[in-house]
């Protein structure tokens, strides 16, 4: 089993800045990407940005390319999210998502969630 745990939301104004936590332990064997995924109030969860365990190569939603930057510390088994230049659409609860190999196929495995509040 994995357990994410996710830190560092909060309430900040526009065009502020915060920066997400998510640590993985448990079986954290076979990682193939870790990343973010955000839910709005009344909206469907939405992909932010991921990153491959191997090789490093990162992915980001149109919506926050230039603005977020995905990073990691291999040896804590840790993802971050550096979020710049919010805005009052990006207010939602922040999701971890680790993906997993498991045999011939693959697992998502999902944090608690951590709440993002922008104000204008």
């Amino acid at each position: 089993q994995v357990h994410l745990v996710e830190s560092g939301g909060g309430l900040v104004q526009a065009g502020g800045s915060l920066r997400l936590s998510c640590a993985a332990s448990g079986r954290t064997d076979r990682i193939l990407a870790m990343g973010w995924f955000r839910q709005a109030p009344g909206k469907e969860r939405e992909f932010v940005a991921t990153m491959r365990w191997s090789g490093g190569s990162t992915y980001y939603a149109d919506s926050v390319k230039g603005r977020f930057t995905i990073s990691r510390d291999n040896a804590k088994n840790t993802v971050y999210l550096q979020m710049n230049s919010l805005k009052p659409e990006d207010t939602a609860v922040y999701y971890c998502n680790l993906r997993r190999r498991i045999i011939a196929t693959t697992q998502n495995y999902w944090g608690q969630g951590t709440q993002v509040t922008v104000s204008s």
